[in-house]
């Protein structure tokens, strides 16, 4: 069986560092399109799989050139990658060790390839992530209105009407784009068929889990950070708590079961049993939240709506 080379790939804003773990040499180059598709030309005819840390917005050049050019790459977490780097006991930290270790990590560990993005679901992910900015200036105006000046309050007023007609502004071009889309515009009726699910929340869960509706409702729970870890060792037994994942789509299932718990659907007989037991509040409401989630990943898988038990 024949493996892929691999090439770590360092992202920052200015410029990539590449190490080839075929010919062990590190170049560096602009992070420009121009001299990623030169790069590219230059693997022409070699098995090479380029492995890069997620970025956001500074490694979108290197994913579009890799995808125009059919060339397999793994866009990995940057957290595990760091973990990578301290388990192989490296603690310096420099743009050329970090990709020469994101190669040892693509031979050691063979992530799996990733899947381009969806052009209309990212498209989605840029708009929502534009409100979820709005939103979050509109919130530090509000708290500043509390202890401004009286010579401040006018300023601050006139912007809060700013975001708010700006934030409606994105919202309306979110709704049009999913309408527009027949994809996004089914996962969206579907998902705000469930109780404590509304439009936001909907868009958030399309735009930032596009893997929602796949096998593994497990997988689904631990990507959003609502899969409680054991901690047990010996005869110890911890208390599982839940961590990591991804933050947006927790806050939003949050909220979502905030408003499922007042309805008492979906999970009524869930919270009477943790009710009995004694739980927590939190404890009952990040229960729902991942209830909520498992649903609506059965209903994208199904292609189905929700139907009250």
């Amino acid at each position: 069986m024949v493996h892929p080379v691999y090439i770590g790939c360092d992202v920052s804003k200015a410029h990539l560092d590449l190490f080839d773990a075929a010919t062990q040499k590190a170049v560096r180059i602009a992070n420009t399109g121009t001299a990623i598709d030169e790069w590219l030309a230059t693997l022409e005819g070699r098995d090479a799989q380029v492995i890069l840390e997620a970025t956001g917005r500074y490694d979108r050049l290197l994913c579009s050139a890799l995808e125009r050019w059919r060339r397999p790459y793994c866009r990995v977490n940057p957290a595990r990658a760091r973990d990578f780097a301290r388990a192989t006991g490296q603690l310096a930290k420099t743009d050329t060790i970090d990709a020469r270790l994101l190669a040892l990590m693509g031979e050691t560990l063979s992530p799996p390839v990733t899947t381009p993005p969806d052009l209309a679901r990212q498209q989605l992910e840029s708009l929502h992530t534009r409100r979820d900015q709005l939103v979050a200036m509109r919130q530090q105006e509000r708290l500043r209105l509390h202890t401004a000046a009286p010579s401040e309050r006018d300023s601050i007023a006139r912007h809060l009407g700013w975001l708010d007609t700006e934030i409606a502004a994105i919202e309306q071009q979110c709704q049009s784009h999913v309408r527009t889309n027949v994809t996004l515009n089914e996962q969206s009726i579907r998902l705000r068929s469930i109780p404590g699910i509304g439009q936001i929340t909907a868009f958030t869960l399309m735009a930032h889990m596009p893997e929602l509706g796949g096998p593994s409702p497990g997988g689904m729970a631990a990507l959003a950070g609502l899969a409680p870890f054991n901690a047990d060792s010996g005869i110890h037994r911890g208390q599982r708590h839940i961590r990591g994942g991804r933050k947006r789509v927790r806050d939003a299932l949050y909220m979502a079961a905030l408003v499922a718990y007042r309805l008492k659907s979906p999970c009524a007989r869930m919270v009477q049993a943790m009710q009995a037991k004694g739980k927590p509040f939190k404890v009952m409401i990040i229960a729902i939240a991942r209830k909520l989630l498992v649903i609506a990943n059965a209903i994208l898988r199904d292609k189905t709506t929700f139907e009250a038990a």
